[in-house]
């Protein structure tokens, strides 16, 4: 009986054993199509440079992405949100968290990127001592970077704010306005086309420099290379996190000499390699 049946559990073992190896080869195959795929990331105009040669270094190494770039700051989060786009590249936490609370999204940072300086920009005035009292003033509309724009009139002397608010500042923070300041909330991506209009305004250097409509080198101030905090991140689906064509494409973003050349040439000195400090 022993001999009858030896034959049976012999097979059936060997069966298990190449059920598993065929499963195994089965999910290693779907893991690979799906690095196959190319990674959709999305982004603005303002730093589709760098990332194009980015994507450029990364294809060469073997993983496909493919930009998808937005003309607005709500499309990129609703996209991903949707499963639409894997990630997006644009927005630091302040925004994020913001945008998370508004659209009942659940978006991860995963890696961090570069910080825009941001500046007060005139060309009515060379001075902000010359800032006339009732002056009109644009600032972003959106709560964070609005909140940014204040805290740079703070910075400049204009106003004075209540302490610790941060990030979360809003109009009915400031505690003094000596000189009476009219300031009006405007889409961030207009403020590049409002200097004609106001007698000064917060202006974003990549969206001017795109604009053409004044050197942004010339902000009658900056707010300086210490906001880690408006740092840009990669974001994505806390399932995309781990995404290693994600992983590799921000580690080429970070390290390549030539996306670095790119953002000199694009940014200039209005940026900062925040994941350096």
């Amino acid at each position: 009986m022993s001999k009858n049946n030896a034959f049976p559990r012999t097979a059936a073992k060997w069966l298990k054993t190449f059920a598993v190896a065929a499963l195994a080869t089965s999910t290693i195959g779907l893991a690979q199509a799906a690095t196959d795929k190319p990674l959709k990331l999305g982004t603005t105009a303002a730093f589709v440079p760098a990332l194009e040669v980015a994507v450029q270094e990364a294809a060469a190494q073997g993983v496909k992405v493919e930009l998808v770039e937005f003309t607005d700051w709500n499309t990129p989060n609703l996209t991903v949100a949707k499963g639409d786009i894997d990630a997006n590249y644009f927005q630091h936490i302040p925004f994020l968290e913001n945008a998370n609370k508004a659209g009942g999204f659940n978006l991860v940072p995963v890696a961090i990127g570069i910080i825009n300086n941001v500046g007060l920009y005139s060309k009515k005035h060379n001075a902000l001592a010359d800032i006339p009292v009732g002056a009109k003033v644009a600032i972003a509309g959106d709560a964070v970077n609005g909140a940014r724009g204040l805290q740079l009139l703070e910075k400049a002397g204009l106003i004075r704010l209540k302490p610790g608010t941060g990030y979360k500042t809003t109009q009915a923070d400031i505690v003094d306005n000596p000189k009476k300041l009219r300031i009006i909330e405007l889409e961030a991506v207009q403020l590049a086309r409002a200097l004609d209009d106001f007698d000064l305004a917060q202006g974003m250097p990549h969206y001017l420099k795109l604009a053409g409509t004044i050197d942004p080198a010339k902000a009658l101030i900056f707010d300086g290379q210490d906001q880690k905090v408006y740092a840009l991140q990669f974001v994505t689906r806390p399932e995309g996190k781990d995404d290693p064509r994600l992983q590799k494409f921000v580690r080429i973003y970070q390290t390549s000499p030539a996306v670095r050349a790119a953002l000199d040439k694009h940014s200039g000195k209005f940026y900062t390699a925040a994941w350096e400090h």
